[in-house]
């Protein structure tokens, strides 16, 4: 008797739309480490100490250099697509601020999107940055905490960035936006002393 075919299981997508309303209605809970991307929940691993360290030396840092001159959010969403809404690290989004108070940033307007990446380092080079890629984010930082080093991507195409750049301990750092603003890699990285 031959084998009778079996459908294959279908995974049910969920759009950003659904997943605001999971968040109204309580099916997620406010303070739930979870973010969308290409119609799937992702669940986010605690921050440790040297992830969220580096988070907040960032966002100090990016607040003093270039407050005035875009929109800052820590760990605030970007609407990529109607499937994906990840909630980046740290985000320079085009001014004013005001345009936000109704729409979260998307991808024209980010002028960089960071992750700070330790324990979620495969996802944010991999899945994360061809989400971004794909959907045009010109910039994209990953703050490698298990290398120690600052790792650019700039000019996506399809779900690549074609210009890929690497920045250690003792260099410094612009982003393309504000290229006469460098940061130093020491400035966001934890100190040695505590590794």
């Amino acid at each position: 008797m031959p084998a009778i075919a079996q459908p294959e299981a279908e995974i049910r997508r969920i759009t950003v739309a659904e997943y605001h309303r999971m968040g109204r209605t309580g099916i997620l809970a406010p303070d739930e480490r979870v973010e969308l991307l290409d119609g799937s929940l992702i669940a986010m691993p605690p921050m440790g100490p040297s992830h969220a360290y580096s988070v907040g030396r960032l966002a100090k840092f990016m607040v003093r250099r270039f407050g005035e001159f875009a929109h800052i959010s820590v760990q605030g969403p970007i609407t990529l697509d109607a499937w994906s809404e990840p909630q980046p690290d740290l985000m320079l989004s085009a001014p004013p601020d005001e345009r936000y108070a109704s729409a979260h940033p998307k991808p024209e307007d980010a002028l960089l999107v960071v992750e700070v990446a330790q324990s979620s380092l495969r996802f944010d080079v991999g899945t994360k940055l061809r989400a971004y890629a794909r959907r045009g984010v010109r910039e994209y930082w990953i703050v490698d905490l298990v290398h120690e080093r600052i790792d650019v991507h700039r000019d996506p195409q399809g779900e690549r960035y074609r210009a890929q750049l690497s920045f250690e301990r003792g260099a410094s750092v612009a982003p393309a936006a504000f290229p006469d603003e460098p940061i130093a890699v020491d400035e966001i990285l934890p100190p040695l002393a505590t590794r």
